[in-house]
Parts: C-alpha cells; sequence; structure tokens
C-alpha cells in the first residue's frame, strides 16, 4: 500500500499487473503447504474453542456476560507467554517450536474439559491458546518464506481455509453441549484428537531454507526491525480487532438469549452464514497477488465489519445475509492483511514481529471484550455496542491505504534489502517447479 502518514513513509511499489496468475508450486512448496494446513487445524480449533463454549460453561459456572468478556480478554492476555517463545523460533527456528506448539496446545488445551471452576478453565486456556498461537504465527511465517512472491497471499488464503476446518470441527461439536449441564467438557476433551497431526508434521516438516541460510550468516546482528513498519502494523491490529474479538465471543450469546437458537441452530446458522467466506478467501488470495494487497484490504475490510453489524441488529433473513455477506468480506480481506505481517520484516526478527503485531491484535481484542461486556451489562443493545466497535475497523482501513507499502510481485529481499544473502540463493525465488 502506497502513502504518506504521520508515522512512516513507504517508498511506492512497482506497477502490478492486472492479469490473474495460476501460482505454479515447486514440489518442496506443495509438500510444505499442505503439512502447514494440517497444522492449522489444531491451532485453530485451540483459538475457538473457549470462544465457541464460553456461554454454556459460563452458564454451568453462573458466570454473567460481563464475567465472560473478562474471561476471554485475560485469555487474550496469555500472548504475553508468545512473545519469548516467537522470539525463540527466531533462534532456533521454525521447525522446532511448531513440533512444541502442536503437541502442546491441544494437550493443554484439552485440560480445560477438567476444570472445576470458570477461574481454572480461563487459566487453562490462558496457558493453551498462547501455544496454539505460536503455531498460527509460525505457520503464517513458513509460508511467507517458502512460497514465491507470485504465491504467498493465494498460500495464506489456503491455509485460512484449512484453519477454518478446524474451526468447523469446534463448531460441529457444539450440540454436544446441549446434553447436558457439563457436557460442554468432551468439546475439550476432543483437542487430543490433534496429537495424530503432530505425529506427523514432526516426522515430515523441514526447516525454511531463508531461516537456514541467514541463520547460518548470523544476520541476527546485522538485520533489525523497522520500527514505524512495525507500529502502523500493530496499530491495524489493535483497531481492527477490538470489533472482531467482540464480535465473535458474544454472537453465540446474542443468537441463543436475543434469538432463541439452539445449539444445533446455532451450528447450521454459522456453518450455513460462514461458509461462503471461503470464496472470498480464495477470491482474496488471487486478487492480493495479481492486482495488490492495499486497496482490496482498505476497502473489504471495513465493509465487512460493517456488515456484521447489521447481523446484530437485524433478525430473519436479513440477518443471515448479513452474516453471510460481511464473511465474505472478511475472507477477501484476510490474505492480504495477514501477509503483510511476515513480508515487511527480515528473516531472523519476522518471528518476534509478527508476534508483537499478535499481541497487539489481542489488546485490541480485550479493550473490545470488556467494554462489549460493561455496556450489554448495562443493557445497551448488541447492535448499539457493535456499531460503536465497527469504528476501529474503519480506522484500521485508512491506516491500511495511508501507511502500508504495496508488496505484491516483490520478493521478501526486495521488501528487506538488508536481508540478502550474498552468494545464498533466497528461498522460493530460485526454485524451479516441477
Amino acid at each position: 500500500m502506497r502513502g504518506d502518514s504521520l508515522f512512516i513513509t513507504f517508498q511506492y511499489a512497482p506497477a502490478v499487473s492486472r492479469k490473474p496468475r495460476t501460482p505454479v508450486l515447486t514440489a518442496r512448496q506443495r509438500t510444505i503447504l499442505w503439512l502447514l494446513a494440517l497444522a492449522c487445524v489444531p491451532a485453530t480449533y485451540a483459538n475457538t474453542l473457549f470462544t465457541q463454549t464460553v456461554a454454556y460453561a459460563a452458564e454451568d459456572f453462573g458466570i454473567s456476560e460481563q464475567g465472560q468478556g473478562i474471561g476471554a480478554a485475560i485469555i487474550r492476555w496469555g500472548v504475553l507467554i508468545s512473545l519469548p517463545l516467537a522470539a525463540l523460533a527466531d533462534r532456533i527456528g521454525r521447525r522446532k517450536l511448531i513440533i512444541f506448539c502442536a503437541f502442546g496446545a491441544p494437550i493443554i488445551t484439552a485440560l480445560g474439559g477438567l476444570a472445576p471452576s470458570f477461574t481454572i478453565l480461563v487459566a487453562t486456556q490462558t496457558l493453551g491458546r498462547p501455544l496454539a498461537l505460536v503455531l498460527t504465527i509460525l505457520i503464517g511465517i513458513v509460508a511467507t518464506e517458502e512460497m514465491s512472491s507470485e504465491s504467498r497471499a493465494w498460500a495464506i488464503s489456503v491455509l485460512a481455509l484449512a484453519a477454518g476446518f478446524g474451526a468447523a470441527v469446534a463448531l460441529g461439536a457444539l450440540p454436544l453441549a446441549d446434553l447436558g449441564r457439563e457436557s460442554w467438557r468432551f468439546i475439550y476433551a476432543l483437542s487430543l484428537i490433534w496429537l495424530v497431526l503432530a505425529v506427523i508434521l514432526q516426522r515430515r516438516l523441514p526447516e525454511t531454507t531463508r531461516f537456514i541460510e541467514r541463520h547460518d550468516k548470523q544476520l541476527e546482528t546485522t538485520t533489525h526491525i523497522d520500527r514505524s513498519r512495525l507500529f502502523t502494523q500493530s496499530l491495524v491490529a489493535i483497531f481492527g480487532n477490538i470489533f472482531i474479538a467482540a464480535s465473535s465471543v458474544f454472537q453465540i450469546r446474542y443468537l441463543r438469549d436475543m434469538r432463541d437458537y439452539s445449539a444445533v441452530d446455532i451450528t447450521a446458522f454459522t456453518l450455513i452464514t460462514g461458509t461462503p467466506a471461503s470464496i472470498g478467501l480464495l477470491i482474496g488470495g488471487r486478487v492480493a497477488d495479481s492486482r495488490g494487497r492495499r486497496l482490496l484490504s482498505a476497502i473489504t475490510f471495513p465493509l465487512g465489519a460493517i456488515l456484521l453489524t447489521l447481523a446484530f441488529s437485524t433478525s430473519g433473513q436479513s440477518m443471515w445475509l448479513a452474516s453471510l455477506s460481511g464473511g465474505i468480506c472478511l475472507g477477501l480481506a484476510y490474505p492480504a492483511m495477514a501477509v503483510y505481517r511476515g513480508e515487511m520484516f527480515p528473516t531472523l526478527h519476522r518471528s518476534f514481529a509478527s508476534s508483537v503485531i499478535m499481541t497487539a491484535s489481542l489488546i485490541g481484542g480485550s479493550v473490545g471484550l470488556i467494554g462489549a461486556g460493561v455496556f450489554l451489562n448495562r443493557d445497551f443493545s448488541y447492535g448499539q455496542v457493535m456499531a460503536w466497535l465497527t469504528l476501529g475497523p474503519i480506522i484500521a482501513g485508512v491506516l491500511v491505504y495511508t501507511t502500508f507499502p504495496e508488496s505484491a510481485h516483490r520478493e521478501l529481499e526486495e521488501l528487506n534489502p538488508q536481508d540478502v544473502v550474498d552468494g545464498a540463493s533466497t528461498g522460493a525465488k530460485d526454485s524451479q517447479p516441477n
């Protein structure tokens, strides 16, 4: 994305082609992509689990909406655990941390099913969710480092679809919560099935070429994070997630309490209105790679939030249509916005920078959750609360348009000149498709 702001001025990107291009992957890239897709499933399941089950656990433990919001915010503050882990990935490699988190996240998350109180449930997820977040961060980094300049955003969209499967499993298991007062615990126990995928990753996933080359050259002492880039991306993450976190956590409560939806109804609503977002993801990935990221993100992200707000203010067909169209718009925006997190930073600082941005997004989410919980408890309507929170994505869209550079068709080394390794390849750039 091009433009000047109070915080940073980026160089203009070269003109991008308007002709859509079909990504061509090497055998190594195809293998890595499907392995990363497998890793997305446990990561998203663990990230989604509390959001999907909090209304039922809160009812079991007698917790108010404000208490739910505070609990969800505390879990998001567990991201502070992610920072040192992510920094470690810049020192010892992405692969080792991915394997560690692929085993650790399901095991610790499953402990929530044994929680004797809401406090203990929150504590288990405060430890387990950061491992899933680190796994999510590293999946995106490996994809960014291994895919070519013509397929980075598209690969992110493919991985987002795989991540959606993990969320769908958590959602599909939600009817278990209707079996009895404490039957929500079974959904946590299901986390353990993802250990099978962790074993596959341990056996098959390689380290990224870019990390090996730069780690061998010890470039961590000669490269650095552009603080202005990190600052503006963090602001976008904060403002954007103010709305996203609150809408995702309170949607189930809204459907259950305001629309009298059962767990089966909620599952049907979420799957039917959310599944078409996969269309937006695929189109968004292709457009972001072929025509650019900046304008696509700046338009579709705020628009998606506005449409989802309408779903909290309407009922019947209007509610379903607003939720469906809002999900498609957010799907269009996601690949372009997500790929920026890795593109703008040098290899041996990429994981830490991405985790800082993730932390910023969860801080924004905490603000949105606590604020929404407080005002809902004061008898403000869901529509009113979500309408105010929509200002966050609108501000984020303005920041994206005015401060982000256009990165489509540009190698990571072009975006980060300090990352060039003399005499070494640039990863995906030099690979020939099979």
